[in-house]
């Protein structure tokens, strides 16, 4: 049975979503289009290029997280190195080491750009914070003069998953057609950021204007990662624990936020056992239980998960959407 995903951001907390991937193969689901934020962002890039949810597993054990915390050794002073780093740069760490990371692993599938895929197969969310705008990739790209399907699935994970003042934002600079005759030098360049900013969790993403008839609907599924961290407050004792907390805060908000009733019948909430979206360090162990709140999670969801209740469900939520069924 085809379905589609949407999966939410949380930083090391989205290693869950991978074992909620293998729940659902396990019940020989397949992923028919996908989305994500964040975190999220990776595992549908991942699952759209083709990996398996053992593959998965096998990229997360192999990867030690805290080498995408790089940052050039002019920057290493203990603490005046960050704070000019984050002045000059905007963000305490790069974010190219994740971009390459993800990269590499599209190519080992004979995946580069979304002209690689099936059209509409992948979608990933951004934010623009110079036009306080919502993006979603690839097909909003091109309002600044970029083609969407040469565009790098690499680059807008990136995007996606550069956390505010942790990651370096991803600067593009708009094409001559795009700039306006008023533009200052400034202006010609914009600053995207972590998608979890402006939607983290963007369920409604493959929802459409007009219904298709129950028979031919795909359903959505949401994978969404819960949880209050680990419930101890934010030491703060300087501006960069300031900034830690502050990014901090502003993520793990997004897990406790109401998600409506009508909107429960599709959504998996997968435990994340009080890692935080920061914990690039985060030990064998605790990776692999987070692996496995995935699948019991979303083991736990299919269990009782019904086509007739989800139809049910969907039409509930067009009559509160008032779309019309074609």
């Amino acid at each position: 049975m085809k379905i589609n995903a949407v999966f939410e951001g949380g930083g090391v907390k989205g290693i869950a979503l991978a074992g909620a991937v293998q729940a659902a193969e396990n019940r020989g689901l397949t992923f028919h289009q996908v989305a994500g934020t964040s975190s999220g962002a990776i595992i549908a890039s991942l699952v759209a290029a083709g990996y398996s949810a053992e593959e998965l597993k096998a990229v997360i054990e192999a990867t030690p997280f805290s080498a995408f915390l790089q940052r050039s050794k002019i920057f290493d002073a203990k603490i005046i190195g960050p704070l000019v780093r984050l002045f000059v740069k905007k963000g305490l760490y790069s974010g190219e080491a994740l971009e390459f990371w993800i990269y590499n692993l599209l190519r080992a599938k004979g995946i580069r750009t979304f002209g690689d895929l099936r059209p509409s197969q992948l979608r990933i969310v951004a934010s623009d914070i110079s036009r306080r705008r919502l993006l979603v990739l690839p097909d909003d790209i091109a309002e600044y003069g970029i083609d969407p399907l040469q565009f790098t699935i690499a680059k807008a994970v990136r995007m996606s998953t550069s956390i505010p003042y942790f990651f370096d934002p991803v600067v593009i600079r708009k094409s001559a057609d795009k700039r306006l005759p008023t533009d200052k030098f400034a202006d010609q360049f914009v600053y995207i950021v972590d998608g979890g900013l402006l939607s983290n969790f963007p369920l409604w993403l493959f929802d459409r204007d007009e219904v298709p008839a129950l028979d031919k609907l795909i359903p959505t599924i949401g994978f969404q990662l819960v949880g209050r961290g680990t419930g101890e407050p934010n030491t703060i004792f300087g501006p960069i624990t300031m900034l830690r907390a502050l990014f901090s805060t502003m993520m793990d908000a997004h897990d406790e936020r109401y998600i409506e009733d009508v909107n429960r019948f599709r959504t998996v909430k997968i435990p994340t056992l009080g890692v935080s979206i920061t914990d690039f360090n985060i030990s064998k162990e605790k990776s692999e239980k987070l692996f496995e709140s995935g699948v019991q999670a979303a083991d736990h969801f299919f269990n009782k998960w019904k086509l007739t209740d989800y139809k049910s469900g969907y039409m509930k939520h067009v009559v509160r959407q008032k779309k019309p069924i074609v």
